[in-house]
């Protein structure tokens, strides 16, 4: 992957990062994560030839170990699609490792040129079926995830360990041979299988959606030499996705409420949602709303209220107020008389027209036959990358965390964990230890000790809590002359120059920068006032016409992009969400600034140019 430059030239070594630079605070930490995710002495050769970055896209925060598991099952999926589905040629996997219980990942460098010419042979074959045929095989993708989630949701979770088996379930009725402790061992293997499952789900089209939109890029570079990142974005934007849909049943709902003075009264209100409902069951009108609410719960409420991710964010199902406020908000632009919407048509027309544009440029009819099968193609399988997002990691997510909670609330009766959310305090391959505990001693009798589980579930949270307070090295090991990898780049961001600043550090202090520079992700400028998000708890302080600045945007925020001007993130590059959701929107965007939240402040005047990428402070807040 990389060249050693010197020991001026490269990030800490992994392992005597892990063993001098971690904080005291942590002790311990290790022992939350499975083996295979730590650095050891068995791979270090191996491990301190990479470069290893944060992941910051999947992982921004330090990692419960429970929760871990989406990143255990992506590892595996993402890899081997490229590598022994589709067989990508250059491409291989990105490998995972938990340092100080923030993830580290690495793109593996490209196989031999004997491996390439074996894969490339492969890849022609197998590559364009799927754009060929993409809309029957997303019906099929669609029915068969589906069919996971309900499968997750109808696992059975024993209530309780009962002190008798009831007769009736012996004798004189044919004796099933197994009680509920072998039901609540089975309920969490079950669904550890629906998850891995899920995710190999997930990346069926994902690594060919953004190969596709790679190749469109690499194609309109070749025929417009200097055409612009921005004016590329603009000619894939405009997409009816799943991952859109919570905003528009919402924008629908809002809609409804509006032309119902006495539903719109009470959702204008402040207060939690859960005073609004009552308010609303006491009449007709107000109720016929709310039955709206529930056709539309599942599948379009269960999304993430941040990232998806970590199981302390919830869903909108279980955190009403987080809808219920953009409801309110939603219905006070319409008493303004202004659109609530996405302009899917206008995004439509504009880009037909530039596509037409571009395409009139090109003077063979073999290029332009090019660029129209490349225009084509990226365009028919892109939106993949959106629609897949909402079914795997929103529907699906939130059914896994419910179904955790069931097995965690038996786990909590019997005395094994103090409260419910302490299960996501052990990686999936101990949880298993803990039940099979809590039935053991339930089956041997009366008055059996257990292990002090619930000592170490808190010293975990106090070793997470410290983690959240520590900055780790953006990176580790050697960096790579030049970083070439189109995935690390696209998604995540991390460019040449992104990890020559990393290494050269902070050389001026944030208030004297005036300047920032990223991807140029949506085209358009746009100037005013900067609001600093670093949390989903933190939204509802965004007022309207503000630009957002923030680490790295969430699914669940649509609903705030039809009421800001643009949008700055530290990560991310091209095809992050970020980038898509701005071009959808029609917004100006600038993502993968790297020091954007540590260099703006709320307040800051600040001018935000999606066309080439930099982010200008025009005047500092108070001054």
């Amino acid at each position: 992957m990389a060249k050693e430059q010197g020991t001026t030239n490269r990030f800490p070594d992994p392992h005597e990062y892990v063993e001098k630079e971690i904080p005291a605070e942590l002790e311990g930490w290790e022992e939350m994560y499975p083996e295979h995710f730590l650095f050891g002495k068995e791979r270090e050769g191996w491990e301190k030839s990479q470069f290893w970055y944060l992941d910051k896209i999947h992982a921004p925060e330090p990692m419960p170990p429970l929760d871990q598991i989406f990143q255990q099952a992506w590892q595996i999926s993402l890899a081997q699609h490229t590598t022994r589905v589709f067989c990508i040629p250059p491409a291989q996997g990105i490998a995972h490792r938990i340092v100080g219980c923030y993830q580290y990942i690495c793109a593996i460098a490209p196989p031999s040129e004997e491996v390439i010419k074996e894969k490339a042979a492969l890849f022609g074959v197998r590559a364009h079926y799927p754009v060929e045929h993409y809309e029957e095989l997303w019906d099929e993708w669609l029915n068969r995830m589906q069919e996971l989630g309900r499968e997750l949701q109808n696992i059975k979770v024993p209530s309780e360990l009962p002190k008798y088996t009831p007769a009736q379930e012996i004798f004189p009725n044919p004796y099933k041979g197994y009680t509920e402790a072998y039901e609540l061992m089975e309920a969490f293997d079950k669904a550890v299988n629906c998850v891995y499952k899920g995710w190999q789900y997930h990346f069926n089209y994902l690594n060919l959606s953004y190969l596709y939109y790679l190749m469109f890029v690499d194609t309109a570079r070749r025929l417009f030499p200097g055409i612009s990142e921005s004016v590329i974005g603009k000619m894939v934007a405009g997409a009816e996705v799943s991952m859109f849909r919570p905003e528009e049943e919402l924008c629908r709902l809002a809609r409804q409420a509006h032309a119902q003075p006495e539903v719109a009264q009470i959702l204008r209100k402040d207060g939690s949602a859960e005073q609004k409902i009552e308010q609303l069951k006491k009449f007709e009108a107000g109720q016929v709303w709310l039955d709206e609410i529930e056709k539309i719960k599942d599948p379009w409420l269960y999304i993430s209220s941040a990232s998806g991710w970590y199981h302390y964010e919830g869903s909108w199902v279980n955190k009403l107020d987080v809808p219920f406020d953009y409801l309110k908000s939603y219905i006070q632009r319409l008493d303004r008389g202004e659109t609530i919407e996405r302009a899917l048509t206008s995004l439509a027309s504009a880009r037909e027209r530039l596509v037409a544009e571009y395409s009139k440029l090109i003077k063979s009819d073999e290029d332009r036959q090019s660029f129209e099968n490349a225009y084509k193609d990226c365009r028919t399988i892109y939106k993949y990358a959106e629609d897949h997002l909402f079914w795997v990691e929103h529907w699906f997510h939130t059914i896994w965390w419910a179904k955790v909670r069931e097995i965690a609330r038996v786990l909590v009766k019997y005395g094994t964990l103090e409260n419910e959310d302490d299960i996501f305090m052990f990686n999936r391959l101990e949880v298993p230890t803990l039940i099979e505990e809590t039935v053991t001693c339930w089956a041997l009798g009366e008055g059996i000790p257990q292990l002090n589980w619930k000592a170490k579930a808190k010293r975990r949270r106090e070793i997470l809590k410290a983690a959240a307070n520590w900055s780790p090295s953006p990176a580790l090991g050697v960096p790579p002359t030049e970083v070439a990898e189109p995935f690390t780049i696209m998604l995540w961001g991390i460019t040449t120059d992104k990890v020559e600043e990393w290494l050269k550090g902070t050389t001026a202090a944030p208030e004297n920068v005036n300047e920032i520079k990223g991807f140029a992700s949506s085209a358009g400028v746009a100037e005013g006032t900067a609001r600093v998000i670093k949390s989903v708890d933190e939204i509802g302080k965004l007022k309207d016409g503000e630009i957002l600045v923030c680490p790295v945007t969430n699914p669940a925020w649509a609903p705030i992009f039809t009421k800001i001007k643009a949008a700055v993130t530290d990560i991310g590059g091209l095809t992050c969400h970020a980038a898509i959701v701005c071009r959808e929107y029609g917004l100006p965007s600038v993502t993968g600034t790297g020091v954007a939240t540590l260099t703006i402040k709320t307040g800051d005047t600040i001018r935000v140019s999606g066309d080439d990428g930099t982010v200008t402070i025009v005047k500092r807040a108070g001054q």
